[in-house]
């Protein structure tokens, strides 16, 4: 359609999880807690991490950077979101749109390369103990953080501009919590061809890759693992990598789900409540998973709570 007999559109109108009022305030409550746990859990995991001596490991260190990611993540859909259940119509700007398309699709991106970097510490930490330290040295730990984070940013700006580079004249209403290209692609009256293919191309490649080097790095490590003779060698390597597998098979099966499928299979119902799962859910999850299944994190937890406490009691006193 030609550009010039478009009506540009300055804002659109977020439909939300429900047009029930009767639930919206429940939801609310529900949502803002789930936030609340989200924000305190990630941010308290990268704390507890940078002020534990004993975690400054590669490990922990791609664990901090998860945790970031976890947060920002939640936080540019969240709070919006949280918008959706006290205001009659939640409205946001076609700039501000744009940038919650472009931050989402970045920190998600970035939090599946950084799970396949996980996957090759986790190989390489088991497959090869005695060469962790010199392979997984400070300089290739940040290359393999940097790269996700550089690659995400490109991704995310090359999509959210060709997204809102379309002409939007059906209808401002997105049909969502959130600005996401599925929705958005559906009020457009431009050709989406050529944006649905680069969709699943994108996607895809990024999907299969990372999957790829998951798979395929933990072949190696049930493999070593199984040539373990020692039963609580093999129960402590598979406790290390129990806590990634669970993440990594939770995260990846909903964006599967989600994005790997033809556009005429797409309910949007059944987009929102798998949306709600991996941009509301899964960063809470995350750091719940990787404390309770680690005995390190749990100790250095412990740590800095009696350490708070002890500082609490000594102000008290000297009160």
């Amino acid at each position: 359609m030609d550009q010039k007999n478009c009506t540009q559109v300055t804002e659109f109108v977020l439909v939300g999880l429900t047009d029930r009022q009767v639930l919206k305030m429940p939801l609310f409550v529900v949502f803002l807690s789930i936030y609340l746990f989200t924000v305190l859990g990630n941010l308290g995991l990268i704390l507890v991490i940078r002020t534990d001596a004993r975690l400054n490991t590669p490990m922990y260190f791609f664990l901090s950077n998860l945790a970031f990611v976890d947060f920002c993540y939640s936080s540019v859909i969240t709070p919006k979101m949280l918008g959706n259940f006290l205001y009659k119509q939640n409205i946001i700007s076609f700039n501000a749109c744009a940038a919650q398309l472009g931050c989402f699709l970045a920190f998600m991106t970035a939090e599946c390369l950084l799970l396949a970097s996980m996957a090759y510490d986790r190989y390489v930490a088991i497959c090869n103990p005695l060469l962790y330290m010199v392979v997984m040295s400070p300089a290739i730990c940040i290359q393999l953080v940097a790269a996700p984070y550089s690659y995400s940013f490109l991704v995310a700006l090359f999509h959210a501009v060709l997204t809102f580079h379309l002409c939007y004249c059906h209808s401002n209403v997105v049909n969502h919590f959130y600005c996401d290209d599925m929705p958005l692609l559906r009020l457009t009256c431009s050709d989406t061809h050529s944006k649905q293919l680069w969709i699943f191309a994108c996607a895809g490649i990024m999907f299969i890759s990372s999957l790829l080097i998951v798979f395929v790095s933990y072949m190696y490590i049930i493999s070593a693992i199984l040539k373990m003779r020692s039963a609580e060698g093999r129960r402590k390597a598979f406790s290390t990598c129990g806590s990634h597998m669970l993440a990594v098979t939770i995260f990846y099966g909903t964006l599967i789900f989600m994005y790997l499928q033809p556009s005429s299979n797409h309910s949007l119902d059944t987009d929102k409540m798998a949306s709600v799962f991996y941009t509301v859910i899964i960063p809470m999850l995350n750091p719940l998973i990787y404390s309770l299944r680690n005995k390190e994190v749990k100790e250095a937890v412990k740590k800095v709570v009696l350490n708070r406490n002890r500082a609490f009691m000594f102000i008290k006193l000297r009160k």
